[in-house]
């Protein structure tokens, strides 16, 4: 049985607790699916704020499913369970072709990234049909490969701000579509761990010097996957501070929460 993300029961508290790897805060949540262009239904979950409006929107494409990727990476759940209401961000999760989550199985098969050009055009068409507004991507890891390489052509460019990019191996991504980026003039964030297992940041500052408008961070300490609520937190912080007028702040999103609770 599929997920329900309606399931998560809520209680007050009687003084604010720490946000933890498994904190879930208040949210119009909602499990989703679309169809892409080659006739694949693909699953997923949208989170919205409860109120208020919609300050950016992130459409997350996941590591890769070969390797345990998929809409639930931890990242991208941490953020789907505090960006409505720490930021108004709404975040869009959800299973390329092929990929298995509690969610359910999206229609298909890995492609190696091709087929799932459709993937990213039907995820964006989307959130384009349902009105959210400040568009990104957000891809990790093989996820960057996908915003790198469809990102910046038609149809996508025209309906999205611009990308954050997690951990990019550039293996699929070559210097023709980071051109491509350039070009565009989009604005392109690259978080670099310091001990990626693929490509760090001296290396990356390098590949993408040809995207003038790219910003390379590299960030002590981490690593490919991110582990860790340090690293996780963030990665959150520099989303938001990229994709929102407001930002995140100077010390950061909050690290605590006095409203209602629940647990994943």
């Amino acid at each position: 049985m599929s997920f329900d993300p309606a399931s998560f029961v809520f209680t007050p508290q009687d003084s604010p607790s720490e946000i933890r790897a498994s904190t879930v805060l208040p949210a119009a949540r909602e499990n989703v699916e679309f169809t892409t262009e080659d006739g694949k239904v693909l699953l997923g979950e949208l989170a919205l704020p409860e109120s208020g409006e919609v300050t950016a929107t992130l459409i997350t494409l996941h590591p890769l499913p070969t390797h345990g990727g998929f809409m639930d990476s931890h990242v991208y759940r941490k953020a789907s369970y505090r960006l409505p209401a720490l930021a108004g961000v709404a975040v869009l999760r959800f299973n390329t072709r092929g990929t298995a989550s509690p969610r359910g199985t999206s229609d298909g098969e890995f492609e190696e990234g091709i087929g799932e050009r459709y993937d990213v055009e039907a995820a964006v068409r989307f959130a384009v049909e349902r009105g959210l507004p400040n568009r990104w991507l957000v891809g990790w890891s093989f996820g960057t490969e996908l915003a790198l390489m469809y990102g910046a052509t038609e149809p996508v460019a025209a309906q999205i701000e611009g990308a954050v990019l997690l951990s990019p191996p550039l293996h699929r991504a070559t210097d023709v579509h980071l051109k491509e980026w350039a070009a565009s003039g989009k604005p392109l964030t690259v978080l670099v761990p310091e001990h990626d297992d693929y490509l760090q940041p001296a290396e990356a500052a390098r590949r993408f010097s040809v995207v003038p408008q790219a910003r390379v961070v590299g960030v002590d300490g981490a690593k490919h996957l991110w582990v860790g609520e340090k690293y996780a937190a963030r990665v959150l912080d520099e989303i938001v501070d990229d994709v929102t007028a407001a930002g995140a702040g100077a010390d950061g999103l909050p690290r605590q929460w006095a409203g209602r609770v629940a647990t994943s």
